[in-house]
């Protein structure tokens, strides 16, 4: 398994530590091609590892034995039990919507409240170094237990019963420093909630939660771009429809 660096580099500074130029070419390295070989060859690596030098926080293991993470398991599991409950009965606010992602959001509500209402814990939607609050990213839930001061980030994620073994993408940390939302040495809970695919009327059959400090995550170099991005006008060749804006039409 391979170590992160105690610094992780970014895009551009990834380059200048390519070590695989000939020692007599004095070209400086292209930083695409680097960047595209150092995301390839870096496979796996520990989800700890990528927290830590990413935020210089600790991800620390839960110990289901000790008091205070044993409190935590009982109350997320209790808000899990009630959530998926109700998320799955006629009046739910998740019937009727046309995919599962959009049901997120209401998982997230419905354990934020369901956690906060316990009178050891906190449960809040995380905020930046700037003390904004976002519920865009990693991680969706920050809990707190009052007496300790111990903190838990949870990111509920829905799937459907049988894709449990599945390798696609479910799971992704996106490490950008203003937005950041890791801002303790903390556990990392990852709650997996199983539905039926029965679109717009799902049953939630079951939960599992899990411990993200033993997890194994890969880095995806991806190069991507927005519709602000690709529909500028000096790109446009050619329009058509009935939308089409003035100046725009297909000759």
């Amino acid at each position: 398994m391979k170590r992160l660096p105690g610094i992780v580099l970014t895009g551009l500074c990834l380059a200048a530590c390519d070590r695989g130029r000939p020692p007599q070419d004095d070209r400086p390295p292209d930083p695409i091609a680097v960047l595209a070989k150092r995301g390839a060859a870096l496979g796996e690596v520990p989800f700890a590892d990528v927290i830590r030098a990413t935020t210089g926080k600790a991800v620390i293991p839960v110990t289901p034995e000790s008091p205070v993470d044993g409190a935590f398991l009982a109350v997320v599991g209790a808000a899990l039990d009630e959530v998926t409950e109700a998320m799955g009965a006629a009046d739910s606010p998740v019937r009727g919507l046309r995919r599962i992602n959009e049901a997120s959001r209401f998982f997230e509500d419905g354990l934020a409240e369901a956690i906060d209402a316990h009178p050891d814990f906190t449960c809040r939607y995380p905020e930046t170094p700037a003390g904004k609050v976002q519920r865009a990213g990693y991680p969706d839930l920050v809990i707190t237990h009052r007496e300790s001061g111990r903190v838990a980030y949870l990111d509920p994620k829905l799937f459907e019963t049988g894709n449990r073994d599945s390798s696609l993408r479910t799971f992704y940390y996106e490490p950008k420093p203003t937005t950041s939302k890791v801002l303790h040495d903390a556990h990392h809970l990852l709650a997996g909630i199983e539905h039926d695919g029965n679109d717009g009327a799902w049953r939630f059959t079951a939960w599992h939660l899990v411990d993200l400090s033993g997890s194994n995550v890969r880095l995806k170099v991806e190069f991507q771009a927005s519709n602000r991005d690709l529909y500028r006008d000096e790109l446009i060749l050619a329009s058509g429809g009935t939308a089409t804006p003035a100046g725009r039409a297909d000759p």
